[in-house]
């Protein structure tokens, strides 16, 4: 899960740097504290919306990719 724990690690560092606690990213995402909590930690499995609550409340925006996938 190299990809998520880079995603992790993004939204905990942007938090960081605009020197937000995670207290106050749960009130101003709708997340609550524990879930954040544990998906700093890499714990549980957040749902997308989730993702996309931290990420606008941080002023970031996610994209997603959908790979090729060869059939034969």
């Amino acid at each position: 899960m190299k990809h998520f724990s880079e995603l992790i690690n993004t939204i905990k560092e942007r938090r960081e740097i605009m020197k937000v606690t995670q207290k106050s990213l749960a009130e101003l995402s709708g997340v609550g504290l524990r879930t954040l909590k544990e998906f700093e930690r890499g714990k549980g499995n957040p749902r997308l919306q989730t993702i996309q609550n931290l990420a606008n409340a941080l002023g970031m925006e996610v994209c997603l990719k959908v790979k090729d996938i060869n059939i034969k």
